[in-house]
């Protein structure tokens, strides 16, 4: 089957690295980017401001906490001192040279009365005095005291320092009171001269926790009262748990006098403050959970965040759409415009939606299998007149013969030579009842050369000198060639070779096939022809007919051509034998090829 191809010029665009699909994906992606950029760096500083602001405010709610404690504990103090100074508070540890028990049990209703009064029941801060007389080893006290004077318990707790733990009243918590020991005696701290007067002032750890819970109620942290090696003051409501991590991390941690740090516990960040305080030497500690303060703004964060990773996911969506629904229909079309160029008219176009593509899809399958058809239609027509030409070529060849036969008739006849004359009328007889076959346009070169020997045969009668070699390999006589293909060039050594010189005669006729080429060389041993002039002759077999030209030799030439293809030829030369050479060379096609090596084997 014949492929016709008509080349279509389509101008290629120079092709991309990355694809539309690519292209604008990246875009998007590069668009994002700097919007993260800056939103992450806008909530980097608001997040560094807010933590930073929230730790000056809680340190400074801290310091005033503690600020508040010490001011509690130094109007104990102050109290302490006067009541040191107080006359009745002399007069108790005085020497007893009254008689009179009513001024004893005035002078001790007088001294409870103050420290009473001092203290207050419902306070968030009630205290303890106890005025110990090592004169008269007597106490007076504000709260019930099981023991009475003990000089050892004073000596082993005069320090000079408010100090916690032992005074005999310990909680179910093991948590005990603070308490400070005063006298006015003027020799060393924890000395006593045997006459002094010791004030003694306590306050319980629930005075700490009553300050730690209005605190807490205020605020938004977990604030407690820390010394290494002593039991922490909790607030009430204090989450114990990250109490005790976070006392863990104090207790490697030392803190300083005033201390901020971010420890992250149970994977949460928390913002620890410590003030130390003034007197007793303590360090009041708070921990807010940043997590939860600054979670509007991480929360924000998030939300932005997503909002970014859906408004990415719904950008690669659009894109996605966009390949789908306009690119890849684009370059559908492009692919088959490309096969469109290369010959392929068969090609169609299918789309599942209804758009203005499928409407393109439509006109261009149109537009294709219209094309198709007009070049089929075209094809079929150049093939009609192919074999149009053929049958011309044929018909022009024939009569060439048949003039040639019928002079020849002429003369015999004229020469009253009647047995030329009726063998001449036999094989020409029987050469036309060979060429008139016109069912077929091509014959077995078998046949072809039985029509030579009955021609040349015809020529011997002509002409006596005339005498004829004809050696022709068995596997070439059942290959297909045009009919009357050897007869014009045979004809042509006759009348230019054999007829022209009165020395001349012989006409040789061989074949062989070589590399897929079958090669018949005709040869006679007439004049022939120079160089020049045998170029000349080859040229013009390749141009078109010209009157002066013989059509014989051009007819064959041209018939050779359209049934074997442009790689067979005739070729004109110099023979062996001294005279003309026609070579007739033709590309076997290849199912004769076949049939050639079966019928070896």
């Amino acid at each position: 089957m014949h492929t016709w191809r008509r080349f279509i010029p389509f101008q290629k665009g120079p092709r991309s690295r990355f694809s539309l699909f690519t292209k604008i994906n990246l875009l998007i992606v590069i668009l994002f980017i700097p919007i993260l950029i800056m939103y992450t760096y806008s909530n980097n500083v608001t997040y560094d401001v807010v933590s930073r602001e929230l730790q000056i405010s809680n340190t400074k709610q801290l310091t005033f906490l503690s600020s508040q404690i010490d001011s509690r504990i130094n109007q104990m103090m102050d109290f302490s001192l006067i009541l040191s100074r107080d006359p009745n508070v002399r007069a108790f540890n005085g020497l007893n040279m009254w008689d009179d028990r009513y001024d004893q049990m005035q002078t001790r209703y007088v001294i409870q009365e103050k420290m009473t009064l001092q203290t207050g029941d419902t306070d968030l801060w009630p205290t303890r005095y106890a005025v110990h007389s090592q004169q008269n080893e007597d106490v007076i006290a504000n709260y019930n005291q099981t023991t009475g004077y003990d000089e050892e318990y004073l000596k082993k707790n005069m320090s000079g320092q408010w100090t916690y733990g032992d005074q005999g009243a310990e909680s179910k918590d093991k948590l005990q009171s603070f308490y400070w020991f005063y006298t006015d005696s003027l020799a060393q701290p924890g000395m006593l001269t045997g006459s002094n007067l010791v004030i003694e002032a306590s306050f319980s750890y629930e005075n700490i926790q009553n300050m730690l819970d209005t605190y807490k109620a205020g605020g938004q942290g977990d604030p407690f009262l820390y010394h290494k090696g002593n039991s922490p003051i909790l607030n009430r409501s204090a989450d114990k748990q990250l109490s005790a991590e976070l006392i863990q991390y104090l207790d490697t941690h030392s803190p300083e006098d005033t201390t901020q740090d971010v420890v992250k516990l149970n994977g949460k960040k928390y913002l620890v403050s410590s003030v130390k305080s003034t007197y007793l030497d303590w360090h009041l500690v708070d921990v807010i959970p940043l997590y939860q303060i600054l979670k509007p703004i991480s929360l924000s964060q998030n939300l932005f965040y997503s909002c970014m990773i859906l408004l990415l996911v719904v950008g690669i969506s659009a894109s996605i759409l966009l390949y789908r629904n306009v690119q890849y229909p684009i370059k559908k079309l492009i692919k088959g415009l490309r096969r469109v160029e290369q010959g392929d008219y068969s090609v169609r176009l299918y789309s599942k939606n209804q758009n203005e593509f499928s409407f393109l899809f439509r006109r261009f399958n149109d537009m294709s299998h219209q094309i198709q058809d007009l070049i089929e239609n075209v094809f079929h027509e150049k093939i009609r007149a192919k074999e149009a030409t053929l049958k011309q070529l044929q018909a022009q060849i024939n009569p060439h013969f048949l003039y040639n036969c019928l002079g020849y008739i002429i003369n015999m006849a004229q020469m009253k030579d009647e047995q030329a004359v009726v063998s001449m009328a036999h094989n020409l007889s029987a050469y036309y009842r060979y060429t008139t076959r016109m069912e077929r346009e091509t014959s077995s070169l078998q046949e072809e050369i039985k029509l030579l020997i009955n021609y040349l045969d015809i020529q011997k009668l002509r002409n006596g000198r005339i005498e004829y070699h004809i050696d022709i390999p068995e596997d070439m006589l059942a290959q297909s060639v045009p009919r009357l293909m050897l007869q014009p060039m045979v004809e042509n050594s006759v009348i230019h070779g054999v007829a022209k010189s009165y020395s001349s005669g012989e006409i040789r006729i061989t074949g062989e096939r070589l590399n897929g080429f079958g090669r018949i060389y005709i040869d006679d041993d007439g004049p022939g022809l120079s160089p020049e002039q045998y170029e000349a002759l080859n040229l013009k077999m390749q141009e078109p007919l010209q009157e002066e030209m013989g059509c014989g030799l051009w007819n064959t030439y041209q018939r050779i051509t359209h049934l074997f293809g442009s790689h067979s030829y005739l070729l004109f030369g110099p023979s062996p034998l001294g005279g003309f050479r026609t070579e007739i060379i033709w590309e076997i096609p290849k199912e004769d090829t076949e049939q050639g090596d079966v019928s070896k084997s």
